[in-house]
């Protein structure tokens, strides 16, 4: 089973390392894409001798995991996909869950904050349950945590799937076409890490109306 993860990463020079390091303990393959970072982020991946794609600009985590997407399905052979954040919100612990599911013949495979959402922000808990429910309502399955970024897809459905979005709402774009063609969406629980004082690069009111407008956008058949 050949496995990718794809990380975006701006300015995360403090705990990319950690991560890179956390990856290469498990043997997977792993494609960071900077984003237009002014730290040291591209240099950190390429000391860890991961492959690194690096924007010219800030684009935004959309822009980059689309642009790592369309990399891997042109330039290499892989079963899963899995992507993960770089601010260490996402715990390489729970990594092994995702693969044991795969193991099992699960293919699109979410985490799930949402039982245990410790330190997350209240709004972000309020815009999480109000989408995920919204979004289950209309793919007509239960997924409880629909705007976690840490998820394992099959490579086939990937190929399938023809991405419109480039903002924070692509991951919203990935589960709901995913699910219009009849793929079963696995939810498996992860541990929920907030950091104190840690800056999100999420604005929940900005995201949470591109994601009504990118609802309206399916509705109406564009």
């Amino acid at each position: 089973m050949k496995v990718w993860v794809l990380i975006p990463a701006y300015n995360e020079e403090d705990t990319l390392g950690q991560i890179l390091e956390e990856l290469k303990k498990k043997s997977l393959s792993v494609l960071v894409v900077d984003d237009g970072s002014w730290d040291n982020t591209s240099r950190v991946a390429e000391d860890k001798r991961v492959v690194v794609i690096r924007n010219k600009k800030n684009f935004g985590k959309g822009l980059s995991i689309k642009r790592g997407i369309r990399y891997l399905l042109d330039k290499e052979d892989f079963d899963y996909l899995i992507t993960m954040d770089a601010d260490n919100q996402h715990s390489p612990q729970d990594l092994e869950k995702f693969l044991e599911e795969a193991k099992k013949g699960e293919t699109f495979i979410i985490g799930n904050r949402m039982d245990e959402p410790r330190g997350m922000p209240k709004i972000r808990v309020f815009t999480n349950k109000l989408m995920s429910w919204f979004i289950s309502k209309m793919v007509k399955q239960k997924i409880p945590d629909t705007q976690c970024g840490f998820r394992l897809i099959k490579r086939d459905i990937l190929e399938k799937i023809n991405i419109e979005t480039d903002k924070y709402q692509i991951e919203s774009e990935i589960l709901i076409k995913a699910a219009k063609r009849g793929v079963r969406i696995k939810s498996i629980p992860i541990k929920s890490i907030y950091f104190k004082n840690a800056k999100s690069k999420i604005n929940p009111i900005m995201d949470t109306i591109r994601f009504l407008k990118f609802i309206f956008f399916l509705n109406e058949g564009k």
